[in-house]
């Protein structure tokens, strides 16, 4: 029987073969940082890196979208090695979610004053203060959420669904309840939600706008503080609620 044609060796270019070797050695040094006495760092240490990443992959994906931001950028905004994120993270997609993820936990918090046996002024205020805080500590978070709506919702349309409908749900059935016991005035409690979103968020996604026609360099705390004030004054306002602190009244 006639021998079948020898198989070639795959040769490799000296390039890819010194690239691949950096790239084995990165990662290597990757698992050896997040390891030591006992298997691993503290995991202080790990979570240290991980919020140091998750925080300028913010940056990055807000200033560039997900198509536009590399894991280099990000690597280079974080002050940590690029087989640091593949590590912890595997991919700039897994580090997408991640920061939409955070977001989304950090947006949802507030709500936890929304409760049936909450006093109504009191907890719309709470959440509204909430929102208008993360909008003025975490614009990057909030802009590439608002990035994330614009082009679809790819990657969150799932979870919109599954986390923030039920949720909401929830809460609008909590405002529901006030309203039906005469403890505030007759709104739609959903489009309430979206009112709020709307109102808070664009301090974070528009504040390029709101500095110019404002004539501000920044949003500083007096600004921070008298938007905080008319937002939260207004919301109360049009449910038939009593002032905040700052002294309004129906």
């Amino acid at each position: 029987m006639a021998a079948g044609p020898r198989s070639r060796p795959v040769r490799r270019s000296a390039t890819g073969a010194r690239r691949s070797g950096r790239e084995a050695q990165g990662r290597a040094g990757a698992r050896r940082r997040t390891s030591g006495a006992g298997g691993s760092l503290p995991r202080r240490n790990r979570e240290a890196q991980e919020k140091a990443i998750v925080e300028a992959a913010e940056r990055v994906f807000a200033g560039a979208g997900f198509g536009g931001a590399t894991m280099a950028e990000i690597a280079k905004a974080a002050g940590l090695p690029k087989p640091n994120l593949h590590y912890y993270f595997g991919s700039k997609r897994a580090l997408y979610r991640a920061v939409l993820e955070r977001t989304l936990r950090e947006w949802l918090e507030p709500t936890d004053c929304i409760v049936a046996t909450a006093e109504p002024r009191a907890a719309l205020e709470c959440y509204i203060r909430g929102k208008m805080r993360l909008s003025f500590t975490c614009p990057y978070a909030s802009r590439v959420w608002a990035n994330e709506l614009l082009h679809g919702a790819p990657e969150l349309r799932a979870t919109l669904v599954s986390t923030l409908r039920p949720l909401v749900r929830r809460k609008a059935a909590v405002i529901d309840r006030w309203i039906a016991e005469g403890r505030m005035a007759r709104v739609d409690s959903k489009h309430l939600f979206f009112t709020i979103w709307a109102a808070t968020q664009t301090y974070a996604d528009f504040t390029v706008q709101v500095c110019a026609v404002l004539g501000l360099e920044k949003l500083d705390q007096t600004a921070q503080d008298s938007a905080t004030e008319h937002v939260v004054g207004l919301v109360l306002r049009g449910c038939g609620l009593a002032g905040t602190r700052s002294g309004l009244r129906k």
